[in-house]
Formats: C-alpha cells, sequence, structure tokens
C-alpha cells in the first residue's frame, strides 16, 4: 500500500461513520479510529517488513527552543576585529606551523612579522607550500589549529597592521 492508497482509505472510514477498521496485509497493518462526537480521525500505522527494505518514517513536528543572539555582546568583537588583517589559505590543503616536526613554530601570538616571512606550511598532494605574509605587522590570534584541514579563503592569522 502506498501512502496515496491509505489517505484515502482514512477519508473513507471518516466519511463512513465507522468507529474502527482494522486492515491486516502481508506486511502492513493498520488500525483507524474515530470518534464520532468531534469528528476526529484517528490513524495507527505499523509496517513490519524484513530488515533490508527500511522505509523512511514520518516524524511528528517537534518543538524547539528559540535561539538566543547576544548583539551587543559580539559587537565589540566585530569592531574590535575590523582594524586587524586577515592572513587567509590560498589553497586547500592540511595546515601546518612547523616546517618539520623537530623544527620550531614559523611564528607565535605577538610574534612581529614582515612582509615575505613565513608563517606557516599548507601541505597539498604531498607538496609542502610556504605560505608568506604580505603585509608587516604583529600576529594577533592564529586561527587554526596544527595539523588541522584548510579551506581556500579559509582565515589563518590575524595581524595587526599598526
Amino acid at each position: 500500500m502506498d501512502l496515496k492508497e491509505i489517505q484515502n482509505l482514512i477519508k473513507f472510514v471518516a466519511n463512513s461513520g465507522v468507529a474502527e477498521v482494522k486492515l491486516e496485509m502481508d506486511d502492513v497493518k493498520i488500525t483507524i479510529r474515530t470518534t464520532l462526537e468531534t469528528n476526529v480521525t484517528e490513524a495507527t500505522y505499523v509496517q513490519q517488513l524484513p530488515a533490508q527494505a527500511a522505509l523512511p518514517q514520518a516524524v511528528a513536528p517537534q518543538q524547539t527552543a528559540p535561539v538566543v543572539v547576544n548583539v551587543s555582546a559580539e559587537a565589540p568583537a566585530a569592531v574590535e576585529d575590523s582594524k586587524f588583517i586577515t592572513i587567509k589559505s590560498p589553497i586547500i590543503g592540511t595546515f601546518y606551523r612547523k616546517p618539520s616536526p623537530d623544527k620550531p613554530v614559523f611564528t607565535e601570538v605577538g610574534s612581529t612579522i614582515a612582509k615575505g616571512d613565513v608563517l606557516c606550511v599548507i601541505e597539498a598532494m604531498k607538496l609542502f607550500n610556504e605560505i608568506e605574509s604580505e603585509v608587516s605587522g604583529k600576529i594577533v590570534k592564529i586561527l587554526v589549529d596544527d595539523m588541522s584541514p584548510v579551506e581556500f579563503d579559509q582565515p589563518l592569522f590575524l595581524v595587526d597592521p599598526s
């Protein structure tokens, strides 16, 4: 039985004035109850199929809690970050803060950088690409964890150019 046939059966039972109808077929059991005084139809579906043939089930709508956003708390951070320059990833790959596991990191928060300094390495297809700074300034924040994947144009560093 498909959904259209079940809907038609519910309408038929509701209009016929019958209090309850039970229908059992090979893989479907349907019970439809109606209450005559309020003209409300209540349907219960129990479908038993082999484990391999799983059908999507209808889910009752759930009430969700409203999302509250505190704009006043985020606004100062946005204004504060606006004076910084964001250095973004030019490629997709894996972000590394060190040239190799036994070497020190390229840069830390608070480090002063000059234009052309290497900030990190991004590995893409077994090639290690050095990412150089296009601005001079001070590293305010490192936005990506070491050895994590990065996307094209994903922010990597915040730099204070002053």
